[in-house]
């Protein structure tokens, strides 16, 4: 093994960390992220690395591609541009940067990488425990939505809804105590929910059936009419209960009366600001529709508008709510092929091994797809790829993810070609020690 022992276990700890503390420890996953890759950089220099470390740049180019699309784009536009805005780098840097990351992990052995599971569980088991202890008296409401410090409800609420959903994803990497590993993330499952409900995040609530579905395939729920049967069942009492509730009740409502009110041309609502801001980002993609306006000016741009009003003056906006839309106004064309390779290359390979015949790589490759279809889903509503945090995240969970996939399979490569040999050493040997008979004369 070419990673020490102790290095594997401090770089399993740094994976349980990563995702575990996201929520609840400003910059947390970023102190794991980039000892992750201080790790990776000492490693690549070292004369010691193996024979074929590089060799996954060429196995995983789409991947590779994704990850470094936007940082190579933002370059050359702000060099065109003439202006220098080292801000715009940071939160888009970090998937850059996970490619020495994924390079280290995937020199770990498979069996480090449950660390993962259990640091989502963890994370969601804590936030859900925060949200029943800090809960106001009234519950939580629009004015007093679950949040931390250093973001705001959406991402929030859409990071516990991920991080429950990916403690059952995770599950088919849980060997031993499988009964006890099920139940705390069950548990962790119904505490990220409940920390995604308290904020009353409802763009990321569509990601939900999506996530059920997907496990339905992972776990072979539509395999007999007697599951699906049952499984419809589960869901609908599950959707009932949930639709009952007065949280539930007050967003559909205030959904339905955003669209009421912006059909009357009242466009002062929440889903009215999004339309507002999308239709601006489309107005200025039409203006400067190849490299856009520039990563970090539409803000400025925004203003414009509104002085010609087009867009209402207390919409300005430093983001317009959607990472399409977002990338289609600063970035133009380039950007949004940008931003289809970075889906792409973060999601292909996952979907290349989710009939794989080894659980271990099934299970890696749906929690991949996860975190994949996640971030397209939760970029409709809201610019995912803004928060260091988030984008942290994803990085880290991505490399990993694909570094579990990478591992295992190689040492079921290397199990397989070690079959053949001692199968014919055994005959060799076998005939070595045969007595031959003495022969005539």
């Amino acid at each position: 093994m070419f990673l020490s022992p102790v290095v594997c276990w401090f770089v399993a700890l740094l994976l349980l960390l990563a995702p575990a503390v996201n929520l609840i420890w400003r910059g947390g996953t970023g102190y794991c992220f980039f000892a992750l890759l201080a790790l990776a950089l000492f490693t690549a220099a070292s004369t010691r690395r193996p024979a074929g470390y590089f060799a996954a740049l060429k196995c995983y180019p789409w991947y590779v591609a994704g990850m470094s699309a936007f940082l190579v784009a933002i370059a050359i536009q702000q060099a065109i541009y003439g202006w220098w805005l080292p801000r715009q780098f940071d939160a888009i840097s970090r998937f850059a940067l996970a490619i020495p990351v994924f390079l280290l992990l995937r020199q770990l052995p498979s069996r480090y990488f449950r660390a993962i599971g259990w640091g989502c569980a963890a994370g969601a088991l804590v936030i859900g425990a925060i949200a029943l202890v800090q809960r106001p008296s009234g519950g939580w409401t629009n004015m007093n939505r679950l949040n931390n410090d250093y973001t705001n409800a959406i991402p929030f609420g859409d990071t516990s809804l991920l991080l429950a959903f990916l403690s059952i994803f995770t599950l088919g990497w849980d060997e031993h105590c499988k009964k006890a590993s099920l139940a705390l993330k069950l548990a962790a499952l119904v505490a990220g929910g409940f920390a995604s409900y308290s904020s009353g995040t409802r763009g990321g609530w569509i990601a939900a059936p999506v996530f059920l579905c997907m496990l339905g395939v992972q776990y072979g729920v539509f395999a007999t009419r007697k599951r699906i049967v049952l499984a419809t069942l589960t869901a609908a009492i599950c959707v009932g209960g949930l639709l009952a509730t007065p949280r539930i009740q007050q967003r559909i409502s205030d959904c339905v009366s955003d669209l009421t009110l912006f059909s009357h041309g009242n466009t002062d609502s929440s889903t009215g600001i999004r339309l507002e801001l999308w239709k601006g980002a489309t107005r200025l993609f039409v203006t400067h529709p190849v490299y856009g306006i520039g990563k970090g000016k539409l803000e400025d741009s925004y203003g414009v508008l509104a002085d010609q009003n087009y867009l209402p003056r207390q919409f300005v906006n430093e983001r317009a709510h959607s990472d399409f839309f977002s990338t289609l106004a600063e970035s133009g064309s380039i950007g949004v092929l940008c931003l289809l390779t970075f889906y792409y290359g973060s999601a292909v390979y996952f979907w290349r091994k989710r009939r794989a015949a080894d659980a271990f790589v099934r299970t890696a490759a749906w929690s991949g797809l996860a975190v994949a279809f996640s971030t397209m889903i939760f970029g409709l509503t809201i610019d995912v790829l803004v928060p260091v945090m988030v984008t942290t995240l994803i990085a880290v969970l991505v490399a990993a993810l694909l570094a579990a996939i990478d591992a295992r399979e190689r040492e079921i490569n290397e199990k397989a070609a070690k079959r053949p040999a001692s199968g014919n050493e055994v005959a060799i040997e076998h005939l070595s020690n045969a007595r031959i008979p003495d022969q005539p004369g």
